[in-house]
């Protein structure tokens, strides 16, 4: 079949056609966030389902690129240790656009320096030291 404009244009048109969604992205940052906090490499995840996939399956899954079926889902929350409900929790609520400075933070809370930052502050008992290294970071990001 050739594929003329007006078919290309039907075919994108089309309900059935698969585009990657801001759902997709945040199930796949959610995925990725909770993955570096469990300390497993995208290769250890992809062989630890059932049936196993690569590590560039779950590269597309983190990235919104490919979607991630319900029992899959819940599949990498056992190996994740968590539920299903934890990359879905507040995604069956209105939908709004997220604003660029809420895609950052979620990016950022998606890396390991951003789950590395949580940690740390995790270990910290004092709420006043607590504070202070807030305090120092914000000094030192307004430079």
């Amino acid at each position: 079949m050739k594929v003329t404009t007006s078919t290309a244009k039907k075919y994108s048109d089309s309900p059935n056609h698969r585009q990657v969604t801001d759902m997709d992205r945040v199930i796949g940052q959610r995925l990725r966030s909770r993955r570096i906090q469990q300390k497993v490499s995208q290769s250890e995840l992809g062989t630890s389902l059932k049936p196993p996939v690569s590590f560039q399956q779950i590269q597309k899954y983190e990235k919104g690129i490919n979607r991630i079926g319900s029992a899959r889902l819940v599949d990498i929350a056992r190996v994740l240790e968590t539920t299903s409900d934890y990359f879905l929790g507040d995604l069956g609520g209105p939908r709004r656009r997220r604003s660029q400075s809420d895609e950052d933070f979620a990016g950022f809370m998606a890396s390991k320096d951003g789950v590395a930052i949580i940690e740390a502050m995790l270990a910290i008992e004092k709420i006043d030291v607590r504070r202070s290294v807030i305090d120092l970071a914000r000094k030192l990001g307004s430079k």
